[in-house]
């Protein structure tokens, strides 16, 4: 994973490459993803119980933020 301060410096970085615009996201929404309990919670001892309901919520996330193209699917 790399960080980057604006769009911009992407687009100028010597490894961008065109094409893969879909995968930037803000460092803000990649908090919201990964502070749900998809990722949270995977040490519990019924984590796969809860699993569907948690894949549930991490698509939410995702498309609260607008993440909805395939390179963001949990299943791709």
């Amino acid at each position: 994973m790399n960080l980057f301060r604006s769009e911009e410096h992407v687009r100028n970085w010597g490894s961008f490459k065109p094409g893969t615009e879909e995968g930037l996201i803000p460092l803000a929404d990649m908090v919201t993803i990964f502070s749900g309990k998809f990722f949270t919670r995977r040490l519990d001892p019924d984590y796969m119980t809860h699993f569907q309901e948690y894949i549930g919520e991490f698509v939410t996330a995702l498309q609260a933020i607008g993440q909805t193209r395939p390179f963001w699917s949990p299943g791709a």
